[in-house]
């Protein structure tokens, strides 16, 4: 009757999924909005004391009842965000996010400092783009000195939900990958890439131990008996949202892509190998299940959708019936809708665009169409570069909010080519946190316990969410994407510097 926990702490909000492995089903669910501190600068920040609080919340909207089957827990969080703690564990500053684009003269800073962004990748696998750990400690020594001077260790935002859980601080290879200081190749610190961020003062010290993706620890009790749970909890290593949204798709062997569609779009696939590309088309990261996952990250996904959305004034869940009338196209409205700055493309001062305008097309349908279609474009323009490398697919396991949209998965299979199949548990990345949890637990007691095989027995798909790429569309759309590319190399030099 134990039930396992999974925490996906977002950049929009703290969710929490209460799943029975026996049952095979989520049995509760709980949610709590977060806020978002954005500035004209392109920082992106929020107080990790936000994370908490939204934490307790969700576990105070669980049955005491379930409460207390509670086995263990599994912590999803937003990748590369900053969190500096001091000696006694005490949080220096806010946490700046994956999304903060303030950094991007301290990324070329750091790139300089280790001979070039293809020396970076020589080093680590990754060059430093913007929203990566790394050039956010120099931003941190040049912009909040007192809290540099007091800096004793650097989490991410599930690692520091761990800390917070356990007392324990630890990092985990996926997660890890996304500060810009691990070799992925040698799952290692890189000693090269740490002193180009800072030759003044020995990082590793401010590093917690890395742990393997079957780690468990204990709850501290006072948490346990806050939240109502038992004492003999444990939490599991955890990691970033894309490497447990893997794992929440079943994407824990090679030859399968999953998308994720939320605030950022990602795609994402399993290696057993270290896929690194020379010219840095994805990011080489690891996963958190010992493996490797390239990934392709944009920025700006449901962000783009949601602020057409508020613009015309209407709520974006009635975007499906709103595109009801329109056409792949747009009828030849197009954005680029980098409005978060860029990540790929690799436009961290980029703005969004809007072209093809007419006095016909210019409705609040077409604008919301051109705002999804430009959030797929992008996610295509970095699926190319695994086109390009060899890589193929049969079919995308798409997860996120966007997954519920009928609109977007009719989109996304049409964009792409490809059939879309939904997986039922649409939070993947907390039914990931959870799954990692179950199967930590059961290595525990059995070290041959298979994540693959314990993968393709719980993640059931939806077939009524399943969607078939329409050639006609299809055609379309490889059109429009045509000009996409087009209009995308024509702005390149407006966001260079």
């Amino acid at each position: 009757m134990s039930l396992y926990i999974g925490l996906d702490v977002g950049t929009q909000s703290v969710k929490l999924v209460a799943y029975d492995p026996q049952a095979r089903q989520v049995v509760a669910g709980a949610g709590r909005p977060l806020e978002l501190a954005a500035g004209e600068d392109g920082s992106r920040e929020q107080r990790a004391e936000w994370w908490i609080e939204a934490i307790r919340a969700c576990f105070a909207q669980l049955d005491p009842a379930l409460r207390a089957r509670v086995e263990a827990i599994g912590v999803s969080g937003q990748q590369h965000g900053f969190v500096p703690l001091d000696r006694a564990g005490n949080v220096l500053a806010p946490a700046k996010l994956w999304c903060d684009t303030s950094t991007g003269p301290q990324c070329a800073q750091i790139m300089q400092a280790a001979g070039g962004a293809q020396r970076c990748i020589e080093l680590a696998g990754n060059p430093i783009l913007a929203g990566y750990t790394a050039s956010k400690l120099p931003w941190t020594r040049e912009h909040r000195s007192q809290a540099y001077a007091q800096l004793a260790t650097i989490l991410l935002p599930h690692d520091y939900v761990n800390f917070w859980l356990t007392g324990e601080r630890w990092m985990e290879h996926g997660d890890a990958s996304g500060t810009g200081w691990l070799d992925v190749r040698r799952r290692q610190w890189s000693d090269q890439m740490l002193a180009a961020t800072d030759p003044d003062r020995d990082l590793r010290a401010c590093l917690p131990p890395l742990v393997e993706a079957d780690a468990l620890f204990p709850i501290a009790a006072a948490v346990a008996d806050e939240l109502g749970l038992p004492r003999g909890v444990r939490v599991s290593a955890g990691g970033g949202d894309n490497m447990m949204a893997a794992i929440g798709t079943g994407n824990v062997a090679p030859g399968m892509l999953s998308m994720s569609l939320g605030t950022s779009g990602t795609l994402f696939a399993h290696a057993g190998h270290a896929v690194v590309d020379e010219a840095a088309r994805w990011a080489a990261f690891c996963d958190s299940t010992g493996g490797w996952l390239p990934l392709i990250c944009t920025m700006n996904c449901t962000v783009a959708t949601e602020a057409i959305a508020r613009l015309c004034g209407f709520p974006s869940r009635d975007g499906d019936a709103l595109l009801a009338g329109t056409r792949p196209g747009a009828d030849g409205l197009l954005m680029l809708p980098f409005l978060n700055g860029e990540r790929t493309p690799d436009l961290p001062h980029g703005r969004g665009s809007l072209f093809g305008m007419t006095a016909a097309n210019l409705t609040p349908a077409n604008l919301y169409r051109a705002a999804m279609e430009g959030a797929l474009y992008s996610l295509k323009n970095g699926y190319d570069g695994f086109v390009d490398a060899g890589l193929r697919f049969e079919a995308i396991r798409l997860t996120g909010g966007g997954s519920q949209s009928a609109t977007w998965r009719q989109m996304a299979a049409d964009v792409f080519g490809l059939p879309v199949d939904v997986p039922e548990q649409a939070e993947g990345a907390a039914f990931g946190a959870a799954l990692q949890a179950l199967w930590a637990s059961q290595r525990a007691s059995d070290p041959g316990a298979d994540l693959a095989a314990l993968a393709a027995a719980h993640v059931r798909l939806d077939p009524r969410l399943a969607a078939q790429p329409r050639a006609e569309a299809t055609d379309a759309y490889r059109a429009q994407y045509r000009r996409f590319l087009s209009h995308l190399d024509a702005i390149r030099p407006l966001y260079a510097g």
